[in-house]
């Protein structure tokens, strides 16, 4: 496989960063393909502005309809093509990243806003129907995708009853609304719980839980996620009344 592992973490001592690095090492003994991204190594710069479309700063923005645009036009900044290179030559992704506030940090949250632009990830059309391509299928399809995130609580409380909510409910918006929306298949995250309180020997039992993660990506059963051209959804994208009936939330929108 050819993996793409995109980190956001502002420290190389981390355990995010030490668990990225032995990771890669992992992949690489398997016999895969690894490319990581360091974004703060990088010094990635998170923020959409008009400059990433080439566009004219005296005309109002409209990011979506300037994005398109731009990709059609080939007119995009190279730091977002060069990035877009590396999403093309993956059959898996990684993205790899400590929960902040219940979500992405910063930088990375702006490394999918500039990358995974209008006309490249997302706005993709059927040739023959003219449907767009969402939900299963998309600008990135044919690709699997692994979260990989540390959380400063204890297991019990990313729960179904734990007070931070349920960690596949925190997730949603990357696992369903990012990987599945782009057409990427999402496999189960890999979660460190009560990461600020790891020792040296938690750490090496860490490590082997991901080694097995990591040797299954090829053949792991992605998220079942219903597909939008499914037949489950109506024409405004809503379940049809057959469909898991008296389901309602992330249960309902799995096969």
């Amino acid at each position: 496989m050819n993996v793409l592992w995109v980190l956001a973490h502002p420290d190389p001592r981390s355990l995010t960063a030490s668990l990225a690095a032995d990771g890669r090492r992992m992949l690489t003994e398997l016999g895969h393909e690894v490319r990581v991204r360091d974004l703060h190594a990088m010094r990635w710069n998170p923020v959409v502005d008009a400059a990433d479309f080439d566009h004219d700063p005296a005309r109002r923005l409209f990011v979506g309809s300037a994005a398109k645009d731009a990709v059609r036009r080939g007119t995009l900044a190279p730091e977002i093509r060069a990035e877009q290179e590396h999403l093309r030559w993956a059959d898996t992704v990684v993205l790899h990243f400590p929960l902040w506030w219940h979500g992405m940090p910063a930088i990375l949250k702006g490394w999918v806003d500039r990358v995974f632009v209008n006309g490249f990830a997302f706005g993709v059309t059927d040739p023959e129907t003219g449907a767009s391509l969402r939900y299963g299928d998309g600008g990135l399809a044919g690709r699997r995708a692994l979260v990989v995130t540390g959380v400063g609580a204890r297991g019990a409380a990313f729960g179904p009853r734990g007070i931070h909510g349920d960690l596949d409910e925190v997730l949603f918006p990357v696992q369903h609304g990012l990987f599945w929306y782009t057409g990427m298949a999402p496999l189960r995250p890999f979660v460190v719980p009560a990461a600020d309180r790891t020792t040296a020997g938690d750490y090496a039992e860490i490590r082997d839980r991901l080694r097995t993660r990591l040797a299954a990506l090829p053949t792991e059963e992605p998220v079942p996620f219903r597909r939008q051209d499914g037949g489950d959804y109506d024409d405004d994208l809503v379940l049809r009344p057959g469909v898991a009936p008296g389901r309602t939330g992330i249960p309902a929108h799995l096969r």
